[in-house]
């Protein structure tokens, strides 16, 4: 891996621990800070497929209980980077709320020597906690 591999690695790998840590604690602020202005979220839980922009996911983040206040353990985790090239890649990122056990992939885009999140789409399973294997 060269130099700027590495770096660009290191860097998804930190947005990616910033956007477990703003998920579980409910922070739209600094959620809304890894996504592009123009960003997309898609969700397809039980094949109800939704297309949000961002004016309308980080309000629910901001006004929800976050698992934080609730007392559960912060469990994110990355799965897989993958690069299409020096400005584009997927993260597969993994994490819990409560008995919802979410998968995400994240399209990353490079702008100004910054990586932002393009598109989050996810899926998620419930199950009971001391279910999760």
């Amino acid at each position: 891996m060269t130099p700027t591999e590495t770096a660009n690695f290191t860097a998804i790998l930190d947005l990616c621990g910033r956007y477990h840590d703003a998920l579980h604690r409910s922070d739209a602020a600094s959620l809304g800070s890894l996504f592009h202005e123009n960003a997309l979220y898609a969700a397809t839980t039980d094949g109800d497929v939704r297309f949000w922009t961002m004016d309308r996911y980080l309000p629910i983040v901001a006004t929800r209980p976050s698992p934080a206040s609730r007392g559960e353990a912060a469990d994110g985790e990355v799965v897989a980077i993958a690069f299409a090239g020096p400005h584009a890649a997927l993260a597969q990122v993994r994490s819990s709320i409560g008995e919802r056990f979410f998968t995400d992939f994240l399209s990353l885009v490079k702008i100004d020597s910054r990586w932002l999140i393009a598109a989050k789409v996810f899926d998620y399973t419930t199950r009971p906690r001391d279910a999760a294997a």
